[in-house]
């Protein structure tokens, strides 16, 4: 598959605030006006949410998982993708703008295939913990989820492009993947749910 080639940016950002947005309303990439919790707006502050907890787990990966740091880092620019067509009417979507295509999803599935093939096969639920690293990415997970979960109800009203949908449910996957794969190779146990370490399920003298 050839490369895609995006436009790169064309901003000037030199002031900060506008109070344009004190009304309650925003612009989209193409100029329209809309409510600021309209579900598109929704959809890809969520994704901007993602990004700044990838950049976390990031952060926290640059040193003891450094391969897995230069992953994190490549889907923070895909998210800004993802959030730049997510705020991009279709009929507003230029040519060359930045999306994600097939081949953000394909390389998630193969990173997921190859570092899930280090692992040992599970017999529980897992729980985050064990590592700093771990939590961020579980944390990274469930707001990707939530993300999912708001592109799908968008898609219902509006049109957005297949993929978004898409990349982000292999997207959490990965994540689910990359937090098992951080304690493996941080030498770090997992922390597996066990039911009956519930108040309930313990004795009590």
């Amino acid at each position: 598959m050839p490369d895609t080639k995006f436009d790169q940016p064309r901003i000037a950002l030199n002031r900060i605030y506008t109070k344009m947005g004190d009304q309650g309303e925003t612009h989209l990439a193409g100029g329209q006006r809309v409510s600021k919790d309209s579900l598109r707006i929704e959809c890809y502050g969520t994704v901007d949410e993602l990004n700044a907890f990838t950049g976390m787990a990031g952060f926290s990966a640059a040193e003891s998982v450094p391969d897995l740091a230069a992953i994190l880092r490549r889907v923070q620019h895909e998210l800004f993708n993802l959030g730049s067509i997510l705020a991009t009417r279709p009929e507003d979507v230029h040519p060359n703008q930045a999306r994600i295509t097939a081949g953000e999803i394909e390389q998630l599935e193969r990173e997921i295939d190859r570092m899930n093939a280090d692992l040992a096969p599970l017999r529980s639920f897992v729980l985050p913990g064990g590592s700093r690293l771990n939590t961020e990415l579980h944390a990274c997970r469930t707001i990707c989820r939530r993300a999912e979960r708001i592109a799908v109800s968008l898609a219902r009203e509006e049109e957005i492009p297949a993929e978004a949908i898409q990349y982000l449910n292999r997207l959490s996957d990965a994540f689910f993947v990359w937090s098992r794969w951080a304690n493996h190779v941080l030498g770090v146990a997992e922390v597996l749910w066990e039911p009956n370490q519930a108040a309930s399920g313990t004795k009590t003298s």
